[in-house]
């Protein structure tokens, strides 16, 4: 932190009940008068560098006891007094802390260079510009101290500058960082690592909201930092500025706040939602959660919750059991847990799951996200039913929820059941059947399932539909386990015929190969010799089908001239002539033969 000493004398002020006065042996002919506050004070050592002293002085009918009215110098009596000294050459020690109310107050006095060559307000931008927005923790101490005078420190610009100079040194690459910050992450040790690329959080979480929100958003305009740099910058204000809802305490036991305190925290988390960068990931689902739950317990805006909601639906499947587990603040509800917030972001995700996967495939990624969901619901499920004040429809809520496809198995729903009923010995028969009603016996697993037939806990319906599905089961492998014997025992009957048949062609290939050589050890004709006794068969084949056709066609002519030549008697000697062609035919081959 940088200062500055202007003066030399020593400090001659003295405060009396409601009067400020200097020790002097000049009576005093000034009375300025702030408040509840009057200053006793000289014209020599004031007018000439005060402006404003000036005319006031000037316009005043008696000259030697001026009173005058500052009720509206920014700063108030403080500041004056100040600049007070400073007419008087006491030594005053200047430094962010009071800077702004210094130069406010001086500019209001009008203590300028057309008052007097190196006036007050010049020596103060000199300060301003060489060592405050030099400074990394000057700059934010400078404007953490403008909430106090908004509209002055707007329009003289110092918000603006500082703002730039902060800014600018965020956007600084690491490791270029030369300066001092505050960075207090576990296991960080500044002497042994390199500077981190979220240096700057801390420091800037000392800021109003209003304020952080400008330096957010004039970062964000630069696209030169990763939205999730942003994200964390978001994570350490709320956890600096919100109240801690992760921890379970019993509502009576809960400090009620003011409705200023309430206001605040109302405004800081809406506006932190509205920073929030559009990118997946830029906050963590966990971070989520915890505004969606502080969100409640504040009454914040529907939009806000609503928001909330949305975004920690797209972001689900990152989440843990233990970023689930926030307690409820409704002073109605008598359970620990508020599983109406889990309820809700888990329809944001069904709903977001059902437009884009209206067909899931197995091992697809949509089948894969409802799986990993539904073994998150699951495991919450038997954390909160540990709760002895949470209802039966509270759990049904949530369980109920999930489609069919989202549970492979049932054994860590059948957990949570099992966990519930021993946490709720008094549960009415009726409320354990509602319990049990999302439970699918068929897709327990053979251990579950014989743990599920000696729980005296569950319902008997529950216990019988269990029973029947393992008896079901069992006769079901007993069915295979016959019909692969008789298979078995059939194909043993038939290897003794199938061996019968192969022996037999083996004797018959036997057979013929012998009667093949003993074919071949014959004298072959000549070549010559064998060609002409073909050519005569064939001719010998010739002439007596040709006297055949022509007997046939006799044959014909005789039917038609006899029955008038009628269809039928021709489609009968055409039959008669084809069936002895036929038979002449058979005969030729069998003399060939």
């Amino acid at each position: 932190m940088k200062f500055m000493k202007l003066g030399t004398r020593p400090d001659t002020f003295f405060t009396e009940e409601a009067t400020r006065s200097v020790i002097s042996d000049i009576r005093s002919d000034l009375v300025i008068r702030i408040n509840n506050i009057n200053f006793l004070l000289h014209q020599f050592s004031l007018l000439p560098k005060c402006g404003l002293l000036q005319r006031l002085c000037s316009d005043s009918e008696d000259s030697n006891a001026v009173t005058i009215e500052l009720h509206d110098i920014p700063g108030g009596e403080d500041a004056f007094e100040l600049c007070a000294k400073y007419c008087y050459g006491i030594t005053i020690n200047l430094s962010a802390h009071n800077f702004v109310s210094a130069f406010c107050a001086a500019k209001f006095l009008r203590m300028t260079e057309a008052v007097e060559k190196g006036n007050f307000v010049l020596k103060l931008e000199s300060f301003f510009n060489s060592c405050i927005l030099e400074g990394w923790k000057d700059s934010i101490v400078t404007l953490q101290t403008t909430v106090k005078l908004t509209e002055w420190s707007e329009n003289l610009g110092i918000v603006r500058r500082c703002v730039d100079s902060i800014v600018e040194k965020i956007l600084t690459p690491p490791a270029k960082v030369t300066w001092s910050y505050t960075y207090t992450r576990k296991g960080f040790n500044k002497q042994q690592q390199s500077v981190p690329k979220d240096w700057w959080t801390e420091d800037i979480s000392d800021l109003d909201i209003d304020l952080f929100r400008c330096i957010i958003i004039a970062i964000k305009s630069t696209y030169m930092l990763p939205p999730q740099l942003i994200g964390e910058a978001l994570h350490v204000y709320a956890c600096r500025w919100l109240p801690d809802a992760t921890k379970i305490t019993p509502p009576e036991s809960s400090v009620s706040q003011t409705d200023d305190v309430a206001e605040n925290h109302r405004k800081i988390i809406e506006i932190i939602v509205t920073m929030i960068p559009a990118d997946k990931g830029s906050v963590s689902v966990g971070f989520l959660l915890r505004l969606l739950s502080i969100a409640s317990h504040l009454g914040a805006s529907t939009i806000t919750k609503t928001e909330l909601i949305r975004r920690s639906s797209l972001q689900l499947e990152e989440a843990t059991v233990s970023d689930l587990l926030f307690p409820t603040h409704s002073s109605s509800n008598q359970h620990y847990y508020d599983i109406d917030l889990v309820a809700a972001v888990l329809d944001s995700f069904l709903l977001l799951w059902r437009r884009t996967s209206p067909a899931p495939i197995e091992n697809s990624q949509s089948m894969r996200s409802i799986r990993k969901i539904g073994k998150l619901i699951d495991t919450y499920l038997q954390v909160v039913a540990r709760d002895i004040n949470l209802p039966v429809s509270k759990v049904l809520s949530v369980a109920e929820a999930l489609p069919d496809i989202a549970r492979k198995d049932h054994d860590d729903l059948y957990k949570g059941i099992n966990i519930y009923l021993k946490e709720h010995p008094e549960l009415s028969k009726t409320d354990k059947k509602r319990l049990c009603r999302p439970l699918d016996c068929q897709k327990l697993s053979p251990e579950v399932r014989t743990h599920a037939v000696k729980n005296e806990r569950l319902p008997l319906r529950t216990v019988v539909q269990v029973l029947f599905f393992e008896q079901d089961k069992g006769s079901r492998a007993n069915d295979q386990r016959m019909s692969a014997q008789e298979e078995l025992l059939s194909r043993g009957k038939q290897i003794p015929l199938v061996r019968d048949k192969l022996s037999k062609l083996q004797l018959e290939q036997h057979e013929q190969t012998a009667a093949l050589e003993a074919i071949g050890k014959t004298p072959a004709p000549s070549e010559s010799s064998s060609r002409n006794h073909q050519k005569m068969k064939r001719t010998d084949k010739k002439i007596a089908l040709e006297s055949e056709k022509k007997v046939a066609r006799e044959e014909i002519e005789e039917v038609e001239t006899k029955d008038g030549g009628s269809s039928g008697s021709k489609i009968n000697a055409k039959k008669m002539m084809k069936n002895r062609s036929g038979s002449d035919h058979s005969r030729d081959k069998s003399r060939d033969r």
